[in-house]
Formats: structure tokens, sequence, C-alpha cells
């Protein structure tokens, strides 16, 4: 697939920022918007906490399978038109899911919700760079605002809603953001060259296989509550080597291990973004359930802590952008991982006694943190990946957002499963903190020898 290089084809230049922005949201804010809902959702359709843990995997194994599929798509067939598409889809599961009459139903419009998201990220990137030439990494920047604090934002719309109109409501947000997106990017997004020498071919085994490893390797994480289960950790690790050789022997493979392999600075990025995630969405998921059961806060008053994340997230990271441009990467990758580890370490001091405002300044280190390495990482990634290779990259970033967002719902999954306590969540922390820990030396290795962007 080729596109247009010619910027002026551009109608609207803000418009097509703000159409891809508001698509890029949706993903991030429909993985943690349900989180709040997650105990009204159980009650209706008297489910156990394990299927609980499934209806949030689900979402993630899906995302995390065709995020670097359409990401390739949109590179061969149009970003445009898979940007489009993605909107429908998202449409059509937001209408659909409300009516649910029972669990499998629900996971069905999830999967069809969590496949139109997936296409929104990779194809947008990939017009972003495509048509917007002056101060891309500062646009890049901006979805990121858009994507970081819709992920941070979730617990707390979803808390004020679902007081209003139960669970169902949070499904209705979507509507607004499909609408005006559709519509700039219809008039504001050029319309993509479809390439006569490029024919897209489908690895079906590989991307089986990928679905399968993730699927297993969440199984077993699930299962740590009851001790090793050996048959699962085999079974995912035969997977995986399965997975790997096969796809090293193809021409065009699901997903290319031999590049990752001879790119180590790529991969690594990859590696750095699923611990920071981990990190993140721990939070996003423990801290809702344990100011509700602990600290015995309402939904509305669990979204308004929630707040501190995504408000501090935002406001970092285009100062961080900018920092980045005058200083390289180094410096604001680590500053964002010394941060981290402060704020996680301060978890340790939160419990059911802890004020409100206490909890809202620890968290809120956290969501500096995570806006600095959220930005920092993925604009390191595009300095070393061509513009042509752009959706297929994203994709994979996004990818590695969700594997980070499995071990973290495995982290949950276990560590409440015996209750939600101070306890409990302080074993969480201690997790996080060695996670957080090991950021450390992957960030000094993929900042080596990397200055200034510099961009006008």
């Amino acid at each position: 697939m080729s596109v247009k290089k010619n910027v002026p084809l551009i109608k609207n230049q803000n418009f097509l920022i703000v159409a891809i922005a508001l698509g890029v949201i949706l993903n991030p804010l429909n993985t943690t918007m349900i989180t709040v809902a997650l105990p009204e959702i159980k009650n209706e359709f008297l489910l156990s906490s394990k299927d609980i843990a499934w209806l949030i995997a689900s979402y993630f194994i899906v995302s995390a399978v065709f995020l670097p599929l359409i990401g390739k798509f949109s590179d061969y067939y149009g970003r445009k038109k898979i940007f489009l598409f993605g909107l429908l889809l998202v449409g059509i599961s937001s209408f659909t899911a409300p009516l649910s009459p029972n669990m499998p139903f629900l996971l069905g419009m999830r999967t069809i919700q969590a496949i139109g998201t997936s296409a929104l990220y990779p194809a947008g990137i990939g017009i972003v760079r495509s048509y917007i030439k002056r101060n891309q990494n500062r646009v890049i920047g901006t979805l990121s605002v858009f994507a970081t604090t819709s992920a941070a934002f979730g617990p707390t719309i979803s808390g004020l809603l679902i007081q209003q109109g139960g669970w169902h409501v949070i499904f209705y947000v979507n509507f607004p953001i499909i609408i005006i997106s559709a519509i700039l990017a219809a008039l504001s997004i050029p319309n993509d060259e479809k390439s006569t020498n490029k024919i897209f071919k489908w690895d079906g085994i590989g991307i089986i296989l990928f679905g399968l490893l993730i699927s297993f390797w969440m199984y077993f994480f699930q299962t740590l509550e009851s001790g090793i289960n050996l048959w699962a950790l085999i079974g995912s690790s035969a997977l995986t080597f399965l997975f790997y050789f096969f796809e090293k022997k193809k021409e065009e493979p699901f997903i290319n291990v031999i590049f990752l392999k001879k790119n180590l600075n790529i991969s690594s990025v990859y590696i750095q973004y699923i611990f920071s995630t981990v990190i993140f969405f721990s939070l996003l998921l423990s801290m809702p359930i344990y100011l509700q059961s602990v600290l015995m806060l309402s939904s509305k008053q669990t979204g308004i802590i929630m707040l501190s994340i995504s408000i501090f997230a935002m406001i970092i990271t285009p100062l961080a952008t900018r920092w980045i441009e005058k200083s390289g990467y180094r410096i604001p990758l680590l500053t964002g991982v010394l941060i981290g580890v402060v704020g996680v370490a301060l978890l340790l001091t939160v419990n059911y006694n802890s004020p409100l405002y206490w909890i809202f300044i620890v968290l809120s280190t956290i969501g500096l943190s995570n806006g600095i390495l959220n930005i920092g990482l993925q604009t390191l990634l595009y300095s070393f990946v061509s513009v042509s290779e752009s959706g297929t990259a994203s994709g994979l970033f996004m990818t590695s957002r969700f594997i980070g967002n499995i071990l973290a719902s495995s982290i949950f999954g276990v560590m409440f499963a015996t209750g939600v306590n101070d306890t409990n969540q302080n074993w969480i922390t201690i997790i996080l903190i060695v996670v957080s820990i090991i950021l450390l030396p992957g960030i000094l290795f993929v900042t080596k020898n990397k200055p200034a962007t510099n961009t006008p």
C-alpha cells in the first residue's frame, strides 16, 4: 500500500488529528471503563471471579492478536478504509452489547469491539506519519495524551455514569466519539492509493498459534493461585517455541521474529512497554476494587480518585515530548522510571486508614511516570522504524501493551483470589516494585547513543 505524499491534499490538518485522536481513545477507554462495572456485571449474570477474569482477558487476547494483523492490513490496503471500518465495528458492538441477555453474548460483542478498536491505532499512526510532516513527534505525543488519559479516565467516566444508568451505559459513551471521528475522518483524511505490486499473504497458522499461546499463558497465570500447573506451563512453553520456529521459516510471517531478533533496539522498546503497562494497568484494575471494597468508597468517589492518574499523565506528556526533542531520550525515560519506582514504593503506605488526599498524591506520582514512559517509548520506537512500516510497528507496540494488560490481569486475579484487603494489595505492590526496577537496565540499553530529535 502506498500513500499520497502530497501534504496539501490534507483539507484540514487539525481535523485529521482530531479524527484520529478520537478514534485511538476507543480501545484504551473501553479497556478500563469496564473495571468499575465488574461488580454489577458479576451480580447480574451470576458470574464467578474466574468468569470476570476471562471477561477482561478475552478483550486483551483479541486485541493482542488483531493489532499487528490489522496494522499489516492498513499498510497494504489503505489506512483510511481500515480506520473507518474499525469505527463501524465499534458502533455495532456498542449498540448490541447493552442488550446482552447472557455472558456469552456479551463476550461476543466485546470481541467485535476489540477487533474494531484494534484497527484504529495502527491505521491512525500510519496516517499521521504519512501526512503530518511538521512537528510529527508532537502530534504523536498528542495522540499519546489521548490514549493515556482515556485509559486512566475510563474508571472515572464509568464510575460517574454507572450510578445513573447501570453498567449498560458505559457502551453508549462511544457513540458521540464514533460519529464525530467518522465525519472528520471522511472529510479530512486523503484517500489511499492501493498498490498493485503487493499482495497480502495470510499467515493463518501463525495467527492461530499466536492466539493459542497467548490464551495458554493466560490460563497458566490464572491458575497460579492454586500452585504451578505443570501441564499448562509445558503447553504454553511448547506453543511459544512452536510459534517461533514456524514464524522464522515463513517468507511473510504474522510476526517477523527474525526481524525482532536482529533488531534488538525495537524488541527492547516492546519489552519495556510491556513492563510499563504491567505497572499502569495493575493499578487501573486493582485500585477501583480496593477503594470500593476496603475504603468503602462509592463508584463515583472511586472514579474521582482515579482521576489522579489521568490528569498528571495528561499534563506531563506534552512537556515530556518537548523535553525529549531537546535533550534526547535517555534522561527523560530514566526520570520516568525513577519517578515510577518512588510512586509504586509509596503504595506500601496506602491502607484502609489512609486519607484520600494521600492516595491521590501517590497515584498522581505514578501517573507522571506513565505519561513520560508512554510517549518516550512510543517516539523512540518510531525513530527506529520507517514510515512504510508504521502500521505494523504501531500494531506490535499496542500488542505489547495488551501482553502487559494480560500479565496485569493475571497478577490481579491471583493476588485478590483470597480477598481484597491491605495484605493482598501490598503483595501486588511488591511485584510492581520489582517490575519497575527491572525497567532501569532496559532503558539504559535502548537509549544508548540516541540523540535529541530536534524537531522543528
